[in-house]
């Protein structure tokens, strides 16, 4: 396993011991002398750095692979469905806005392993990647603002709607240009779609 991979590996494993802190009543809401919102916050802020960091890698030395690419978004979509849903169990996020954002991430996945059904790539839109870094400040502010840092509550409620609204809109663009896609690809004279998975079939 090269670096990149063991650092999305590493970033799946900080999610149950981010819930742990999150939700675990601790003597006094302190973990060794320090605030659990802080402690909190600096695991999910270091999973968060090692999204951008193995990416970064991955294409600075050359090692993307098949598993990275597939476990990168898994472990993605675990760090922030698990880090939101703790939230709406400490009552600062509302579980129905919450409900709206994991729910887009489903469905784009699900998306996505269609179009790759179909032999179809959907790259990444700028709208997706202000989501998740939007999803990161939101997630950030409202863990710190439980705490003593009240003022970030503030932050945080005014980036769960613009992360709601985000993954709303990029969710729509994801199934227009898979449309797009999918319809330019049906006019194209003699293409057929059994071509595509033979090529796939072949190249794996």
């Amino acid at each position: 396993m090269n670096l990149p991979n063991a650092l999305t590996v590493s970033r799946i494993f900080l999610v149950p011991l981010l819930v742990v802190v999150l939700l675990t009543t601790f003597e006094g809401r302190m973990i060794f002398g320090v605030p659990k919102e802080v402690v909190g916050a600096a695991i999910f802020g270091v999973a968060s750095f090692t999204d951008w960091l193995d990416g970064y890698l991955a294409r600075r030395r050359q090692e993307i692979t098949v598993l990275g690419q597939l476990i990168d978004p898994i472990a993605d979509k675990l760090l922030t469905a698990a880090a939101f849903i703790s939230l709406v169990q400490l009552g600062l996020a509302p579980a129905w806005m919450v409900a709206i954002i994991i729910g887009r991430e489903l469905a784009v996945t699900g998306l996505r392993s269609v179009a790759y059904s179909k032999g179809i790539v959907i790259a990444a839109s700028r709208l997706g990647k202000v989501k998740m870094v939007a999803e990161v400040v939101t997630i950030l502010a409202l863990i710190l603002g439980r705490g003593q840092l009240g003022d970030f509550l503030v932050i945080g409620e005014v980036g769960l709607w613009v992360v709601m609204a985000t993954a709303v809109w990029s969710g729509a663009d994801y199934y227009i240009r898979f449309a797009a896609q999918l319809t330019a690809r049906q006019e194209i004279p003699g293409h057929r779609e059994d071509d595509d998975l033979h090529r796939q079939s072949r190249a794996s």
